[in-house]
């Protein structure tokens, strides 16, 4: 990879899962890092990663605009990787976009990358979908040159996605699957973040473009939770659940607990994958990671006698 190192580059959300992995490229590339966090403590595990003087660590909320701006003062690029789904998403993933794009061009930032989600649009079914939109919009209106980059469903060992389904398959006997149809392309997050450090590094080949990110595979909901329960060695068997009883539990989202939102329930309604003319991968040189080639280096723990148990011949999906 060509670098072109900027000086000081601005992260929020540098602690969370995508995040940590994002710090650790621009760290092994030379770059100063400032991480933006609204509880620091939660990128200190961070500070192993960088040497003397190259890690920061600052309080910052995307809500705040003073604490944003004090956050990107110096800084040569921004990375702003914070989303929530559910709560306040208006206020964070679109008007905290905003705050963060503003604040970067008031300091002088020559490069700008927003990690949307696929699947955003103002128009978008769910509420989920139309905040991701409206930052995207709020962004270009701050920061034209706006690097965004958005990412289908996102795997690793530290991820809410495969470690939550293999939770689950390893304490019920049968596992009802919802939206057993709908379409995903995950993607691997060490693959992700190397294509959001090269945004930064090569800013001047990524900027002012819309990237979409998946992995080499598309597979169905079913698929999906069938692959991750081999990984995970176990062999509940799977249901698929009809859409009016899924529906229906979803009216109950708002309940502490509940498994699933109503806007979550929106939004497993439409496919989520890399549109057949987006820019993925590819553009940034990385052959990505297939689900089944890592997973069951951190699912093995749900396996029978852990993750040194001996693997089970994979099973056909059913």
């Amino acid at each position: 990879m060509v670098t072109t190192s900027p000086r000081l580059v601005t992260v929020f959300g540098g602690g969370g899962f995508i995040g940590r992995y994002v710090c650790e490229a621009l760290l092994k590339s030379g770059t100063r890092v400032r991480v933006a966090q609204r509880n620091p403590k939660q990128a200190y595990f961070l500070q192993p990663l960088g040497g003397m003087s190259q890690l920061d660590i600052v309080r910052a909320n995307v809500t705040n605009p003073a604490s944003v701006a004090a956050a990107v003062d110096g800084a040569d690029a921004v990375i702003n990787l914070v989303a929530i789904m559910g709560g306040r998403m208006e206020a964070v993933n679109a008007e905290g976009a905003g705050h963060v794009a503003n604040a970067a061009k008031s300091a002088g930032a020559q490069t700008l990358v927003h990690i949307s989600a696929i699947g955003a649009s103002p128009d978008g079914a769910s509420l989920y979908s139309r905040s991701k939109g409206h930052g995207e919009a709020a962004v270009r209106a701050a920061f034209a040159g706006a690097t965004i980059v958005r990412p289908s469903l996102v795997f690793g060992p530290e991820d809410q996605l495969t470690n939550r389904f293999a939770g689950l398959l390893a304490m019920l006997p049968l596992y009802p699957v919802i939206a057993p149809k709908t379409r995903f392309q995950p993607v691997y997050v060490r693959d992700l973040a190397q294509a959001i450090a090269a945004a930064v590094l090569e800013s001047a080949k990524y900027r002012g473009k819309i990237y979409e990110i998946g992995g080499p595979e598309v597979m169905t909901m079913r698929e999906l939770t069938h692959r991750i329960g081999v990984a995970a060695g176990q062999t509940t068997e799977l249901v698929d659940m009809p859409d009016f009883a899924a529906g229906l539990l979803s009216r109950f989202g708002f309940l502490p607990g509940a498994p699933l939102t109503r806007d979550q329930w929106v939004s497993l309604q439409s496919d989520n994958v890399v549109g057949s003319t987006a820019r993925g991968l590819a553009a940034f040189g990385i052959d990505p990671v297939p689900l089944m080639a890592v997973a069951p280096e951190w699912l093995g723990r749900f396996r029978e006698g852990g993750r040194f148990a001996r693997r089970s011949t994979p099973r056909s999906a059913s």
